[in-house]
């Protein structure tokens, strides 16, 4: 189990899974750390307890106060809002202070989905072996909390228009995927390897919406939006058009073939992976 003689700085602790990370290292009795950009209007999501350090990814050496005395380093990279140049600088101030570094990668990875010239996930994996550096990449499937991008569609509504509802997903708790992330950097026998990170269950994203309506106590109709008509709505909303078509093609693939689903969850930490109607049920608010 963890034990307090780690110091685990988080990059990324505002977003999906950072914010879970730093509780669960605080819960283990680590020290827990958190990198902030300045102004980063998310910051009140840090929890108390955290030790809050500025700095910016698009600025390496900023990260120096942040980096001294840590045994290592959780990151996730801001790919819709900071480009993949500083990256090499990045890795490299890191290996001054710490060898261990655990990385929130993608699925995409996994299946080839990715090559490494989009400078996305792959691209960062193959910088982090490059680099000297000991890792753990945590390959996942979608976020559960994505769901949560249909939010205002059902507080207004009873209907989601959205791509690809038969598209069959393996949705992570985002819990889970930082608990994983926190066994890797404060245990033995996670070194140099790559895991594949998935809910435990197959689930068409129609399916989703079932099961949120029936923890809302509703009856909640998918309607499906088309390729084209999603895509713009992707790319006017900040997706990069880039991004946008991969997830769209990424999608249509997934109501042929399923996404892949393993049992990392339960073989790291001993127990399930958490099910999508757990994640509703704790983010009902969200839909109301």
């Amino acid at each position: 189990m963890p034990t307090s003689s780690h110091t685990i700085l988080v990059i990324g602790p505002t977003g999906n899974v950072g914010p879970h990370a730093l509780t669960q290292l605080l819960g283990a009795g680590v020290t827990a750390r958190a990198l902030v950009r300045p102004g980063d209007p998310a910051a009140d999501r840090v929890p108390a307890g955290v030790e809050i350090f500025s700095g910016d990814l698009a600025d390496p050496e900023s990260l120096v106060p942040a980096l001294r005395g840590v045994t290592g380093v959780f990151l996730m990279w801001p790919f819709f809002t900071l480009d993949v140049t500083t990256v090499p600088q990045v890795l490299e101030v890191i290996s001054r202070y710490t060898k261990r570094i655990a990385f929130v990668s993608s699925i995409g990875v996994h299946i080839g989905l990715e090559p490494v010239d989009n400078n996305c996930h792959a691209y960062l994996e193959q910088q982090i072996e490059k680099a000297d550096l000991t890792w753990t990449f945590l390959q996942t499937t979608g976020f559960a909390c994505n769901a949560a991008g249909w939010a205002r569609q059902i507080a207004d509504g009873d209907s989601v228009r959205f791509p690809y509802g038969a598209a069959v997903r393996s949705p992570i708790h985002e819990g889970d995927v930082a608990a994983v992330a926190v066994r890797a950097l404060t245990e033995q026998g996670h070194e140099n390897r790559r895991y594949v990170v998935t809910g435990p269950e197959q689930l068409a994203q129609a399916e989703q919406l079932g099961i949120i309506g029936e923890v809302l106590g509703r009856k909640l109709k998918w309607i499906e939006l088309p390729h084209g008509a999603a895509r713009g709505t992707m790319v006017e909303s900040g997706w990069p058009p880039a991004y946008a078509d991969g997830a769209l093609d990424y999608f249509a693939a997934l109501t042929e073939q399923p996404e892949t689903r393993t049992d990392t969850v339960a073989e790291v930490l001993g127990r399930s992976a958490r099910t999508f109607r757990s994640w509703v049920s704790e983010n009902a608010s969200l839909f109301q």
